[in-house]
């Protein structure tokens, strides 16, 4: 096990989506963990499905490395809160290697948290379709940018002994390692559908041999060594870089506790289950250091909330997927609708905001919100910059928050709320809903950016 800023990491990087980087880092992931390393996984962006992959691979939580949710800052400090005890980390990258925020240069890329950490990166590269061609694809991104350092490069999906020696004659002049060959195994593909990979919470144990065949296919064409070399290579992070904390922090507009106080302990429940996968470790972290008992439960499932309920929050995922059963339970519903009716906080996101709706594609929901959501063909997808325009359990007007929306669904509202947020970009608009305790929104945040906002709904469930 090492410590502080001496953690061996890597970054799996690719030129493009859909080259392979999930199988090879989920696979180095789970291949190391089985060496009998402890692993921290992490992975670039606001992707939310993926670290469940991670988490099945490791032990661990899946942690997310946003710099635009989060900030440049918060990098290394949220890197190192993850990696805390381990003994390696491997870091998955978000679409191509120098991909980023739209409009925002490196922003929020692959190679700015790369280098922001002071790690070496993995090149995994299609080569289903090439050859020689491969050399000058790796040569451009290994000297585009002098301060992202391309440690070694894996060829995914090659289709014979033949071609993987044409691919190996043409990398020899790039002077990047080739450190491991894969073929083109089906077996380890992972069902896509509207939104990306499908969660690991609704494929169990599917799930479970999907990371097993990852872990076979890179421990049999990955040299493990090497790559543990490589990752024991990392540079030290910046002098003074310290772990992240969740600990108590002030909440905004609300001044310090007392010293000596010893406030109630309020239950907060989480919806969980194959509905809402969507959500941040931080933020059930958060929610505990400041005071509040966390509680899951699976809204498919459960026929009530947690005894004793003071607070609700319903992160993302899919509820149009399951919006049959989830009408189908109508105690849930109404026991939702009432502790909302009565002025508990409520913290609802994307899929939260439409399980809160009168309906959803027809089907009865909770009813909290005069709204109506229904599937759409168009994506809406990209970072948003927002400011609260109503005081709410989470924020008080005038709070800036950065954010991500990424959805197939609209909902149109009715009547009786105030709006959540104004959205600057792609257009200035208002968003959300604000009524009563409730604060429903499609706007996905981190909550590490700006931890008053946990301390703040605490504090609102013990007084309400």
């Amino acid at each position: 096990m090492v410590t502080g800023s001496s953690v061996p990491r890597l970054v799996v990087a690719a030129p493009a989506s859909g080259s392979g980087k999930t199988t090879v880092a989920t696979g180095l992931m789970a291949a190391f963990a089985a060496r009998g390393l402890a692993v921290s996984p992490h992975k670039v962006g606001p992707d939310y499905i993926d670290p469940g992959y991670h988490a099945l691979a490791t032990g661990r939580p899946g942690r997310n490395l946003d710099a635009y949710l989060c900030g440049t800052e918060l990098i290394a400090p949220l890197f190192l809160h993850g990696a805390r005890g381990c003994d390696l980390a491997v870091v998955e990258g978000v679409m191509g290697l120098f991909d980023g925020a739209a409009g925002e240069g490196e922003l929020a890329s692959t190679a700015q948290v790369a280098t922001l950490l002071r790690a070496p990166v993995v090149l995994v590269v299609d080569a289903s379709s090439q050859s020689r061609s491969v050399a000058a694809l790796v040569h451009g991104f290994a000297s585009w940018d002098p301060r992202v350092r391309i440690g070694g490069v894996i060829l995914n999906k090659v289709g014979s002994d033949r071609h993987e020696e044409l691919l190996r004659e043409a990398l020899d002049s790039a002077g990047v390692p080739v450190l491991g060959v894969l073929r083109r195994a089906p077996q380890v593909e992972t069902p896509s559908r509207h939104l990306g990979l499908v969660p690991v919470a609704e494929r169990g144990a599917q799930a479970v041999d999907a990371v097993a065949a990852m872990a076979a296919q890179v421990a049999l064409g990955c040299d493990l060594d090497a790559l543990e070399r490589l990752a024991r290579s990392a540079g030290p992070l910046p002098e003074g870089s310290a772990p992240w904390t969740p600990g108590p922090s002030p909440a905004p507009g609300r001044p310090p506790r007392p010293a000596g106080t010893s406030p109630a302990k309020p239950r907060v429940a989480v919806a969980g289950g194959p509905a809402f996968t969507f959500s941040y470790a931080e933020h059930t972290e958060l929610l505990a250091a400041a005071g509040a008992e966390v509680v899951t439960f699976d809204p498919l499932r459960d026929e009530a909330l947690p005894e004793g309920t003071a607070g609700l929050v319903v992160g993302g995922g899919f509820p149009e997927v399951y919006a049959a059963e989830l009408s189908a339970n109508e105690p849930l519903r109404g026991a939702v609708a009432a502790l909302a009716l009565g002025g508990a906080p409520v913290a609802a996101e994307c899929a939260g905001l439409l399980y809160l709706c009168r309906e959803l594609d027809g089907l009865p929901m909770c009813g909290v919100l005069d709204a109506a959501g229904r599937m759409s063909e168009r994506l809406t997808l990209g970072y948003r910059d927002a400011v609260a325009v109503s005081d709410s359990a989470l924020a008080v007007a005038g709070t800036r928050l950065r954010g991500h929306e990424f959805h197939r669904t609209v909902v149109a509202p009715g009547a009786g709320a105030a709006p959540a947020w104004g959205v600057r970009a792609p257009e200035r608009r208002v968003e959300g809903f604000v009524q009563r305790g409730v604060h429903a929104s499609y706007l996905h945040t981190h909550w590490a950016a700006e931890p008053g906002v946990a301390r703040r709904f605490v504090e609102r469930c013990r007084t309400s």
